[in-house]
């Protein structure tokens, strides 16, 4: 079976390095599937799930927000300001952030930056679906 190699990286370092059959991700303009031989492209991610399907039939999920996938025929790289695998997310606190933002957003109080609060609920939501694999 033909692979490619995925990473994710952030400006803290890489995040994700392997082999896969197949990779989604979520850019602006909407779901894109990504096979081996992939022709050339780059796109902007939005706040999403990179599923990354390993030549052994595993399904393994990242969370990212936002930033950009360059595609070359052997290779997937995906620059995000931040990345996390599954297994590494802390599930309470990624509840925690969920509830802060829900409570910041429905304050509507004077010098509250509601679009920065949207990105904090939209993060928080994002984390908590990829560690309850609800993709």
């Amino acid at each position: 079976m033909k692979t490619t190699v995925v990473n994710i990286v952030t400006p803290d370092g890489p995040v994700y390095d392997s082999a896969a059959a197949m990779v989604s991700v979520r850019a602006t303009s909407g779901e894109m599937g990504i096979l081996p031989g992939h022709i050339p492209t780059v796109a902007p991610l939005a706040i999403g799930i990179v599923r990354v399907k390993t030549a052994d039939n595993k399904t393994e999920l990242v969370a990212v927000t936002g930033g950009f996938v360059e595609i070359r025929p052997e290779q997937v790289t995906i620059l995000t300001p931040s990345a996390e695998v599954a297994e590494n997310i802390d599930l309470a606190r990624a509840k925690e952030a969920l509830k802060r933002a829900e409570q910041r957003l429905q304050a509507k109080k004077d010098g509250i930056d509601v679009k920065r609060a949207e990105l904090a609920l939209n993060r928080a939501i994002n984390r908590i679906n990829v560690k309850e694999g609800n993709i």
